[in-house]
Protein backbone atom coordinates (compact mmCIF):
# COMPACT_ATOMS: atom_id res chain seq x y z
CA UNK A 1 0.00 0.00 0.00
CA UNK A 2 1.02 3.40 -0.67
CA UNK A 3 1.05 6.35 2.22
CA UNK A 4 -2.28 7.57 1.38
CA UNK A 5 -3.99 4.33 1.73
CA UNK A 6 -1.82 3.41 4.46
CA UNK A 7 -3.34 6.57 6.38
CA UNK A 8 -6.33 6.42 5.36
CA UNK A 9 -6.22 9.27 2.63
CA UNK A 10 -7.37 7.00 -0.26
CA UNK A 11 -9.59 3.64 -0.70
CA UNK A 12 -8.12 2.15 -3.96
CA UNK A 13 -7.11 -0.85 -1.96
CA UNK A 14 -10.79 -1.80 -0.78
CA UNK A 15 -13.56 -3.07 -2.42
CA UNK A 16 -17.22 -2.45 -1.30
CA UNK A 17 -19.50 -6.15 -0.58
CA UNK A 18 -23.43 -5.53 -0.67
CA UNK A 19 -23.61 -8.88 1.67
CA UNK A 20 -22.56 -8.75 4.13
CA UNK A 21 -22.44 -5.01 3.46
CA UNK A 22 -18.71 -3.74 4.67
CA UNK A 23 -15.23 -2.61 2.74
CA UNK A 24 -12.54 -4.67 2.57
CA UNK A 25 -8.79 -5.06 1.29
CA UNK A 26 -9.10 -6.27 -2.34
CA UNK A 27 -6.95 -9.33 -0.98
CA UNK A 28 -8.84 -10.08 2.44
CA UNK A 29 -12.15 -9.88 0.45
CA UNK A 30 -12.16 -13.89 -0.49
CA UNK A 31 -10.75 -15.14 3.04
CA UNK A 32 -13.45 -13.29 5.02
CA UNK A 33 -16.11 -14.64 3.19
CA UNK A 34 -14.82 -18.39 3.49
CA UNK A 35 -14.51 -17.76 7.37
CA UNK A 36 -18.14 -16.34 7.30
CA UNK A 37 -19.09 -19.15 4.93
CA UNK A 38 -17.45 -21.45 7.59
CA UNK A 39 -19.07 -19.86 10.22
CA UNK A 40 -22.55 -20.16 8.89
CA UNK A 41 -22.35 -24.21 8.71
CA UNK A 42 -21.92 -24.20 12.34
CA UNK A 43 -24.95 -21.64 13.19
CA UNK A 44 -22.61 -18.42 13.53
CA UNK A 45 -23.96 -14.99 11.36
CA UNK A 46 -20.59 -13.43 11.45
CA UNK A 47 -21.79 -10.34 10.60
CA UNK A 48 -19.13 -6.88 10.16
CA UNK A 49 -19.50 -3.97 12.36
CA UNK A 50 -17.05 -1.89 11.31
CA UNK A 51 -14.72 -2.71 8.43
CA UNK A 52 -12.51 0.01 6.28
CA UNK A 53 -12.44 3.27 8.28
CA UNK A 54 -11.24 6.20 5.89
CA UNK A 55 -9.46 9.26 7.65
CA UNK A 56 -12.13 11.77 7.96
CA UNK A 57 -14.33 9.12 9.47
CA UNK A 58 -11.35 8.46 11.94
CA UNK A 59 -10.81 11.95 12.66
CA UNK A 60 -14.46 12.81 13.28
CA UNK A 61 -14.24 10.07 15.91
CA UNK A 62 -11.73 11.34 17.81
CA UNK A 63 -12.75 15.15 17.68
CA UNK A 64 -16.18 14.04 19.13
CA UNK A 65 -14.31 12.41 21.70
CA UNK A 66 -12.02 15.10 22.56
CA UNK A 67 -14.49 17.42 22.62
CA UNK A 68 -16.79 15.41 24.98
CA UNK A 69 -19.63 14.35 22.23
CA UNK A 70 -19.33 10.77 22.37
CA UNK A 71 -18.76 8.85 25.43
CA UNK A 72 -15.40 7.57 26.37
CA UNK A 73 -14.16 4.69 28.53
CA UNK A 74 -11.61 4.02 30.92
CA UNK A 75 -9.94 0.33 30.42
CA UNK A 76 -12.40 -1.63 32.30
CA UNK A 77 -15.05 -0.35 29.76
CA UNK A 78 -16.17 2.30 32.79
CA UNK A 79 -18.12 5.58 31.23
CA UNK A 80 -15.58 8.59 31.78
CA UNK A 81 -16.19 12.68 32.05
CA UNK A 82 -14.30 14.24 29.82
CA UNK A 83 -14.67 17.79 31.50
CA UNK A 84 -12.91 15.74 34.61
CA UNK A 85 -9.75 14.63 32.73
CA UNK A 86 -6.61 16.81 31.59
CA UNK A 87 -5.65 16.50 28.13
CA UNK A 88 -3.42 13.68 28.66
CA UNK A 89 -5.27 11.73 30.44
CA UNK A 90 -7.98 12.44 27.33
CA UNK A 91 -5.57 10.92 24.90
CA UNK A 92 -5.00 8.10 26.83
CA UNK A 93 -8.92 7.18 27.29
CA UNK A 94 -9.37 7.70 23.93
CA UNK A 95 -6.57 5.72 22.70
CA UNK A 96 -7.61 2.44 24.39
CA UNK A 97 -10.36 2.18 22.13
CA UNK A 98 -9.96 4.38 19.43
CA UNK A 99 -7.14 4.41 16.69
CA UNK A 100 -5.43 7.82 16.15
CA UNK A 101 -6.42 9.33 12.70
CA UNK A 102 -3.65 7.96 10.47
CA UNK A 103 -2.70 4.99 12.29
CA UNK A 104 -5.89 3.27 12.57
CA UNK A 105 -5.74 -0.49 11.35
CA UNK A 106 -9.07 -0.42 9.98
CA UNK A 107 -7.39 2.36 6.82
CA UNK A 108 -5.70 -0.88 5.67
CA UNK A 109 -9.11 -3.22 4.79
CA UNK A 110 -7.51 -5.78 6.25
CA UNK A 111 -9.57 -5.32 9.96
CA UNK A 112 -12.92 -5.96 11.04
CA UNK A 113 -14.85 -5.66 14.10
CA UNK A 114 -17.45 -9.01 14.08
CA UNK A 115 -20.37 -9.89 16.25
CA UNK A 116 -23.03 -12.76 15.77
CA UNK A 117 -25.94 -11.25 14.53
CA UNK A 118 -27.61 -14.80 14.96
CA UNK A 119 -26.96 -14.27 19.05
CA UNK A 120 -28.15 -10.64 19.28
CA UNK A 121 -31.57 -10.55 21.18
CA UNK A 122 -34.54 -8.68 20.26
CA UNK A 123 -34.17 -4.85 21.26
CA UNK A 124 -31.03 -5.25 22.88
CA UNK A 125 -28.01 -3.00 21.85
CA UNK A 126 -24.36 -4.21 21.13
CA UNK A 127 -21.57 -2.18 22.52
CA UNK A 128 -18.55 -3.94 21.44
CA UNK A 129 -17.38 -4.36 25.33
CA UNK A 130 -15.20 -7.49 26.22
CA UNK A 131 -18.10 -8.42 28.30
CA UNK A 132 -19.82 -9.65 25.35
CA UNK A 133 -17.08 -12.10 24.34
CA UNK A 134 -16.67 -13.08 27.65
CA UNK A 135 -17.71 -16.99 28.79
CA UNK A 136 -21.31 -15.63 29.64
CA UNK A 137 -21.61 -13.13 27.19
CA UNK A 138 -24.19 -13.01 24.04
CA UNK A 139 -20.82 -13.61 21.96
CA UNK A 140 -19.22 -16.07 23.82
CA UNK A 141 -19.63 -19.19 21.33
CA UNK A 142 -18.93 -16.71 18.24
CA UNK A 143 -15.40 -15.74 20.56
CA UNK A 144 -14.99 -19.67 21.11
CA UNK A 145 -15.46 -20.44 17.16
CA UNK A 146 -12.84 -17.54 16.23
CA UNK A 147 -10.27 -19.06 19.02
CA UNK A 148 -10.03 -22.32 16.81
CA UNK A 149 -11.33 -21.47 13.33
CA UNK A 150 -10.00 -17.83 12.61
CA UNK A 151 -5.80 -18.67 11.78
CA UNK A 152 -7.03 -21.21 9.24
CA UNK A 153 -8.30 -18.16 6.80
CA UNK A 154 -5.29 -15.80 8.10
CA UNK A 155 -6.94 -13.66 10.67
CA UNK A 156 -5.72 -13.16 14.46
CA UNK A 157 -6.69 -10.46 16.94
CA UNK A 158 -3.85 -8.03 17.24
CA UNK A 159 -5.41 -7.11 20.93
CA UNK A 160 -5.87 -10.47 22.52
CA UNK A 161 -3.91 -9.18 25.02
CA UNK A 162 -3.43 -6.08 27.48
CA UNK A 163 -0.01 -4.75 26.48
CA UNK A 164 -0.53 -1.32 28.01
CA UNK A 165 -1.59 0.29 25.14
CA UNK A 166 -4.89 -0.87 23.17
CA UNK A 167 -7.56 -2.37 25.53
CA UNK A 168 -8.29 -6.15 24.49
CA UNK A 169 -10.73 -6.05 21.52
CA UNK A 170 -11.90 -9.52 21.47
CA UNK A 171 -14.29 -8.64 18.44
CA UNK A 172 -11.31 -7.20 16.02
CA UNK A 173 -9.66 -9.56 13.53
CA UNK A 174 -7.16 -8.87 11.19
CA UNK A 175 -5.80 -10.37 8.05
CA UNK A 176 -2.24 -10.99 8.26
CA UNK A 177 -1.13 -11.49 5.29
CA UNK A 178 -2.22 -7.50 4.80
CA UNK A 179 -2.00 -6.61 8.13
CA UNK A 180 1.70 -7.25 8.64
CA UNK A 181 3.32 -5.56 6.30
CA UNK A 182 1.38 -2.59 6.40
CA UNK A 183 2.14 -1.93 9.91
CA UNK A 184 6.09 -2.15 8.95
CA UNK A 185 5.34 0.07 6.38
CA UNK A 186 3.47 2.86 8.24
CA UNK A 187 6.46 4.89 9.82
CA UNK A 188 6.52 7.20 12.60
CA UNK A 189 7.67 10.40 9.94
CA UNK A 190 4.52 10.17 7.94
CA UNK A 191 1.74 9.29 10.59
CA UNK A 192 3.52 12.63 11.96
CA UNK A 193 3.58 14.36 8.47
CA UNK A 194 -0.70 13.18 8.37
CA UNK A 195 -1.85 14.79 12.12
CA UNK A 196 0.57 17.79 11.30
CA UNK A 197 -1.70 18.78 8.28
CA UNK A 198 -4.77 18.02 10.03
CA UNK A 199 -7.90 19.17 12.22
CA UNK A 200 -7.32 16.87 15.02
CA UNK A 201 -8.36 17.57 18.13
CA UNK A 202 -5.81 18.36 20.57
CA UNK A 203 -2.65 18.20 17.70
CA UNK A 204 0.04 19.97 19.82
CA UNK A 205 -0.75 17.54 23.09
CA UNK A 206 -0.83 14.64 20.73
CA UNK A 207 2.39 15.80 18.15
CA UNK A 208 4.56 15.90 21.31
CA UNK A 209 3.35 12.77 22.75
CA UNK A 210 3.48 11.14 19.03
CA UNK A 211 6.52 8.70 19.77
CA UNK A 212 5.46 7.31 22.51
CA UNK A 213 1.64 6.85 20.86
CA UNK A 214 3.04 5.39 17.84
CA UNK A 215 4.86 2.38 20.12
CA UNK A 216 2.39 1.73 22.67
CA UNK A 217 -0.46 1.94 20.65
CA UNK A 218 0.57 1.25 17.05
CA UNK A 219 3.55 -1.25 17.53
CA UNK A 220 2.64 -2.96 20.93
CA UNK A 221 0.37 -5.42 19.35
CA UNK A 222 -0.26 -9.30 19.46
CA UNK A 223 1.00 -11.15 16.38
CA UNK A 224 -0.72 -14.18 14.61
CA UNK A 225 0.93 -17.22 16.49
Amino acid sequence: MNEFELTGQARTHVVELSDPLCALHYEAVASFLAMRDAARADGIDLAPRSSFRDFNAQLGIWNRKWNGERAIYDRQGALLDRSQLSDSEAIDAILCWSAIPGGSRHHWGSDVDVIDAAAVPPGYTVELLPVEYAPDGIFARLSQWLDVNMRRFGFFRPYRTDRGGVSPEPWHLSYAPIALPALESLSLSTLRRVLEGSGIEGKSQVLARLPEIYTRFLLAVDSPG
